[in-house]
């Protein structure tokens, strides 16, 4: 395969998710940049996922430092988040989690190899169940995971018919913004109710997720949700949404382990 048929397959694999999580797709992205650093290049990727400033930010540092440094830094970014992850649990724990983010998967699997006691608990994320992945991963690690429907949050945080409660819930992030975090579509309702059951939120995001910009929310295809819906029925599938900062407990990254508002002013000097 030559490198322009490369470039689009990772394109078209960044569109498609095949390529999950903001972590992975950056990477992907600037290695596919790597091939073909054009400015036609540069619009393709940043267009095959609008939503992820990760991506942008990446591709930016590439044009900066060249491909190696860039490439670097995801894993040591990712060093220093899993050590303050490891700070912020306690033995025992309930963990809920959502969607499937690299950095939370990799902090939690990071914790438990430095013998934290702790379970998860985490949702199976309808339509494209990426809550498989993170599960999945974890039970490779050897941590006990259990994994809800969606529309059994609640029943998951609350401790419900025999479950234990939860006592933290690390989410990620595709973007973090001044007024807050934009990740996948639940997490608003997951903040709203961690809020109400008294349950503190982090988000575990490295720094180059931060955007100064307006960051859309994408609307994705009808056919993920129903693939032959019947005539005069309207399907809504938006992917994300966003975290308001008032129930962010603290930014966690490799920034360290900040309020939301800190994390803002140091990401905007970095």
């Amino acid at each position: 395969m030559n490198n322009k048929k490369r470039f689009s397959k990772i394109v078209q694999d960044i569109k498609d998710i095949k390529i999950q999580g903001a972590r992975n797709i950056a990477k992907a992205a600037l290695y596919a940049y790597s091939l073909s650093p054009t400015k036609e290049s540069m619009s393709s990727l940043v267009h095959a996922r609008p939503t992820e400033p990760m991506l942008v930010n990446t591709l930016h540092k590439f044009e900066k430092f060249g491909y190696k440094k860039t490439l670097e830094h995801f894993q040591s970014a990712q060093d220093k988040i899993n050590k303050f992850v490891l700070r912020t649990i306690r033995n025992n724990s309930v963990i809920f989690t959502h969607c499937h983010s690299s950095a939370v998967v990799n902090s939690l699997v990071y914790a438990k190899k430095h013998r934290k006691r702790f379970e998860v608990y985490n949702t199976e994320t309808r339509p494209l169940f990426q809550g498989r992945k993170t599960a999945s991963e974890l039970k490779k690690a050897g941590i006990k995971i259990t994994t809800f429907i969606d529309s059994a949050i609640d029943i998951a945080l609350e401790s419900k018919q025999n479950s234990r409660k939860v006592s933290m819930i690390l989410l990620g992030a595709d973007a973090v913004l001044k007024s807050g975090v934009i990740n996948k579509v639940g997490s608003g309702m997951i903040a709203e109710l961690a809020s109400l059951h008294k349950i503190p939120l982090y988000i575990v995001a490295d720094s180059w997720k931060y955007s100064s910009h307006y960051v859309p929310i994408e609307e994705r295809d009808f056919r993920e949700v129903w693939s032959r819906v019947p005539k005069n029925i309207k399907i809504r599938n938006p992917a994300f949404e966003k975290i308001q900062a008032r129930y962010i407990k603290a930014v966690i990254s490799e920034l360290g382990i900040l309020s939301h508002s800190e994390f803002i002013k140091k990401a905007k000097k970095n």
